[in-house]
Order: C-alpha cells, then sequence, then structure tokens
C-alpha cells in the first residue's frame, strides 16, 4: 500500500516511544527506573474525580457542542480573567481532545503550504512535525543554555521572512524548564507587532512554577498583542490530568472558529465527562498547584545536585516544568563495552540498556548536547536512579 508524503514527514514521539520501551522492558520483570515521562505523578484530586463521577451518575454522557460546553468555556474565560488580566470572549475559546489536540487544530487552521513557522530550540518534540504535517516549513531559532534559552531579539528579526506566519513560544519550557522574563516577552511582543507575525503561546505549564522568575504570559505583559496571539493551556500538568485529555485554546475569533470547524469533521467534542471535571479543576485547584510545587521542589534540587556531581554532566536549575535538562556534550566521544557514545540518543540507549534507566535524548528537541529526565518519582527513585547514572557513566573510558 502506497501511504501519503504526509505520513513520511513525522516521526514517533520520542518521548512515548521511550516511555513504551521502559513499560515493555517492566513488564518483563527488568527494574526500569523510568524518567522520561512527561506527566506528574499524582493522582487527579478527588474533588475532581468527585464532578467526574456526578457527570457520570447524572446521565451527563452526552455529545456536547463541538467547541465545548458553555460552562466549560466561561470558566475559562474566567481564569483568563483572574490568571492573565485578560478578557475573552466565550466564542473565542475552543476546547479540544488535550494541548496537543488544540495544537493540531491551530495548524491546520493556519497554514498553508510554504508557510513559515519558528520554533525557539530546545523545543517540543511535536511542534516540527505539527507543522510539517500542515504542509508548513518549521524555522528553528536557536538559543543559548548559558542565557537561560532567551530569544534573542536580533536573531528573532533575522528569521522572519515575508512567508513567516507564526512564531511559538513555550514558557515554561519543555524540556529545559525555563522561563522566558519580562524584557524578553516584551521584545517579542514588539517584533510580532512589527511584522504581524502570530504569536502561539504554549502555557501548559504555567502553574509549574518555582518562584524566579514567575511566569508570565505574554498577553499579561503587552496587551497590544492579544489579537495576535493563541494562547494555548489544558489540564494535564497543572492538576494531574493526563489521561482526561482536555486542552484549550484562546485566540482571534475567526481563527478559533475555524480551529472549531476542524475539529468538528474531526474528533466532534471532548469527552462530556471530562469536561465537567475540568470545570471543578478550574473553579477550585489552587492549593493542589501550592502542593504539587512543594512536592516537586526538593525533588528538582536532589536531581541537580546528583546530575552536576556525575563527571562530564552539568546541569543548570530549571525555574519551572518539571524536567531536567543536562548538559551531557563531556561524557560524549566515551566507549564501553559494545561501542562508541557518539550522540546523545547513544548515551540515552545506554542508560536504557545498561543501566536501566530511562530518560529522553536531546535531538528531538533539537537540543543534541543533552537529556530530558522527569524529576516526578519519590525521592528515593530519583536517589536510586541518580546512582544508576552515575556508576554507569563511572564504568565508561
Amino acid at each position: 500500500m502506497k501511504l501519503s508524503t504526509r505520513s513520511s514527514r513525522v516521526v514517533p514521539s520520542p518521548t512515548l516511544s521511550i516511555t513504551a520501551k521502559a513499560k515493555a522492558m517492566a513488564a518483563q520483570g527488568i527494574d526500569v527506573i523510568d524518567f522520561s515521562a512527561g506527566e506528574p505523578s499524582q493522582d487527579t484530586p478527588d474533588f475532581i474525580k468527585d464532578a467526574g463521577k456526578a457527570a457520570i451518575q447524572s446521565g451527563f454522557t452526552k455529545y456536547t457542542p463541538v467547541a465545548g460546553t458553555d460552562e466549560l468555556r466561561l470558566a475559562i474565560v474566567e481564569k483568563f480573567q483572574r490568571d492573565q488580566g485578560v478578557t475573552y470572549d466565550k466564542s473565542q475559546i475552543l476546547v479540544s481532545c488535550g494541548a496537543k489536540h488544540s495544537l493540531y487544530n491551530l495548524f491546520q487552521a493556519l497554514i498553508d503550504p510554504g508557510d513559515e513557522v519558528i520554533i525557539p530550540a530546545p523545543y517540543w518534540v511535536s511542534y516540527p512535525d505539527q507543522v510539517l504535517l500542515a504542509d508548513g516549513t518549521p524555522v528553528i531559532l536557536h538559543t543559548l543554555e548559558s542565557k537561560n534559552y532567551a530569544i534573542d531579539p536580533s536573531a528573532l528579526e533575522a528569521c522572519i521572512t515575508s512567508k513567516t506566519k507564526a512564531l511559538i513560544l513555550n514558557s515554561p519550557s519543555n524540556p529545559s524548564g525555563s522561563i522566558y522574563s519580562r524584557d524578553t516577552l516584551k521584545r517579542v511582543a514588539a517584533i510580532a507587532k512589527k511584522h504581524k507575525v502570530l504569536v502561539i503561546s504554549d502555557e501548559i505549564y504555567e502553574k509549574l512554577v518555582f518562584g524566579d522568575p514567575p511566569f508570565l504570559s505574554i498577553v499579561t505583559v503587552d496587551p497590544e498583542v492579544v489579537d495576535q496571539t493563541v494562547v494555548v493551556n489544558g489540564m494535564s500538568k497543572a492538576f494531574a490530568m493526563t489521561g482526561w485529555r482536555i486542552g484549550y485554546a484562546a485566540g482571534p475569533k475567526d481563527l478559533i472558529a475555524a480551529m472549531s470547524k476542524i475539529q468538528g469533521q474531526s474528533t466532534s467534542n471532548p469527552t462530556s465527562i471530562a469536561q465537567k471535571a475540568s470545570i471543578a479543576a478550574l473553579q477550585g485547584g489552587s492549593a493542589f498547584f501550592e502542593e504539587m510545587v512543594n512536592d516537586l521542589r526538593p525533588k528538582r534540587d536532589l536531581m541537580v545536585k546528583q546530575l552536576n556531581a556525575i563527571p562530564g554532566v552539568t546541569c543548570t536549575t530549571p525555574p519551572g516544568a518539571f524536567y531536567a535538562y543536562p548538559n551531557v556534550s563531556g561524557v560524549l566521544g566515551r566507549r564501553h563495552a559494545k561501542g562508541t557514545i557518539s550522540t546523545a540518543a547513544d548515551l540515552a540507549t545506554y542508560l536504557l540498556e545498561e543501566a536501566h534507566l530511562a530518560c529522553v535524548p536531546g535531538e528531538p528537541f533539537g537540543s543534541p548536547s543533552h537529556l530530558r529526565l522527569s524529576y516526578t518519582p519519590t525521592m528515593d527513585t530519583i536517589q536510586r536512579g541518580m546512582e544508576r547514572f552515575r556508576s554507569a557513566i563511572q564504568v565508561l573510558s
């Protein structure tokens, strides 16, 4: 069977592939320590589960409007007023089957063949592939670890051409955990307005920040850019609701309407039950954010400290999200019994096969000298994992 050229442009998600391989090894009885997963370790809070159960018991199990229920979209409007100080109309909100789905709808509605989307690196693995699926061209804007991955305004302007359609921002970042400062966001907003470039602000980790610097949305920093910004967010990370699959987008009414039309011909509405649970989460979840951040902070500090104690590895302290992003360039070129570790992907494979430690290489994030490790497991698991990491590096020649 001849498959579409579109399907050949993309590759399977490396994070999901490694997680699947780690789980397969565990199913064989192998003690794998898994730092690859991009989800919280906490369970969904009971009050959110209760809202889902109540939806089932009350018979709220039918189709809803494609864009989401009025009740949920109004709760999202209230969330933006409360957290970002921005007022949207209900018609400017689309609820989808996860933030990834929101982004997919967006690119399908926005991009024509040859349109360019600027993506700062390191980036979440799905951004370039989703642009390619929409027949667009990803344009990678490299940033520096030494500058905390801040966007350089002159480098950004140098990327803009007559074909530039959009710029993606992700703060806090997956994979680096970096957060854009107010100054960076003001400069980016000024450039976006000057060149009439749509800003796509992925804020899925907004609640998972450790205080310095604080999270700021570009629409808060510069309200004038609201009309040319789509903010994408969701329930997965902040509320430990990865399996409930609820994401949302807020933006220009005509673009949201086009995204809704595309969704109507693909998935239709997101799950009715999960929408009810999401309303409860948005209206009562603030205490849970604090609990999660307080749980993550010592785990982050332990992992970063232990990584920096491994010869050839350096790791900055991430101010947000729940990933450590160590630079492993000092390990590349070293050898083990089965070959040479030439790339971060080689190192990730070696750690999984020899140390039974799962992490994600930096290549799919546009950063070939790094690994991404999630610090969501228990403190004991992190300690044991770092001991395995250190021992595996020490035997290299």
